[in-house]
């Protein structure tokens, strides 16, 4: 996936603002979830070249950030962009990254979601609310399935061209959303509380998890 993402290093910010559901809008609103003072400390995976870290400091550029990406072109672009913050990044897959325990006051991820198994959401989601203070709140804004058959549909998808192409386990950029419900059942399931969707323009959606 980190070749993927290298190779349009380029075209990403373009493509992310003008050809993904509600990305005139979600920047921002994902930002909105986190305080305009106080120099608090967020952990961000998948970060890329940082869009929603442009609009969170932009909003607070008090707050420090801990990045994680496997793409180091993208995460280049993101230190050039942010020289002068508080900006601590980690080059690989956040599946692999000990976040620690009650290490964050927040999490945030864009756009990243959807390329997982449940299994592993999961799994994640159970070591994010770990690294959480008490208090803590992880904001997620992703690619949502419309209904549960376009959900088991793009699994199904994705299992057939893993046996066509006769690929092993490993992270691939395809595309396999959830639906809202499940998304927040899953979040739930792994220790968050009062799990919602905040905000939805197309297929993308902003949910809000409290540890």
């Amino acid at each position: 996936m980190s070749q993927f993402f290298n190779t349009r290093v380029d075209t990403y910010e373009e493509h992310m603002r003008t050809c993904v559901d509600g990305a005139n809008e979600y920047y921002e609103k994902t930002a909105a979830h986190f305080p305009e003072r106080g120099a608090i400390h967020i952990l961000d995976l998948g970060c890329g070249t940082g869009l929603e870290l442009d609009a969170l400091w932009k909003r607070n550029p008090e707050i420090e950030v801990t990045g994680v990406d496997l793409a180091g072109d993208m995460l280049a672009v993101l230190r050039k962009k942010h020289p002068d913050k508080k900006l601590h990044l980690i080059q690989a897959s956040y599946f692999d990254v000990d976040f620690g325990q009650g290490q964050f006051d927040a999490a945030v991820s864009v756009q990243t979601m959807h390329h997982f198994t449940h299994e592993e959401k999961i799994s994640l989601y159970r070591r994010l609310c770990t690294c959480l203070k008490p208090g803590g709140w992880y904001v997620e804004t992703d690619y949502m399935a419309p209904d549960s058959r376009y959900e088991e549909q793009c699994f199904a998808d994705y299992e057939r061209v893993k046996q066509e192409q006769g690929l092993g386990e490993g992270f691939y950029h395809f595309d396999r959303p959830c639906t809202v419900k499940h998304q927040l059942s899953m979040l739930r399931t792994a220790g968050f509380m009062d799990a919602q969707e905040c905000w939805r323009c197309g297929g993308t959606s902003i949910l809000l998890a409290r540890r």
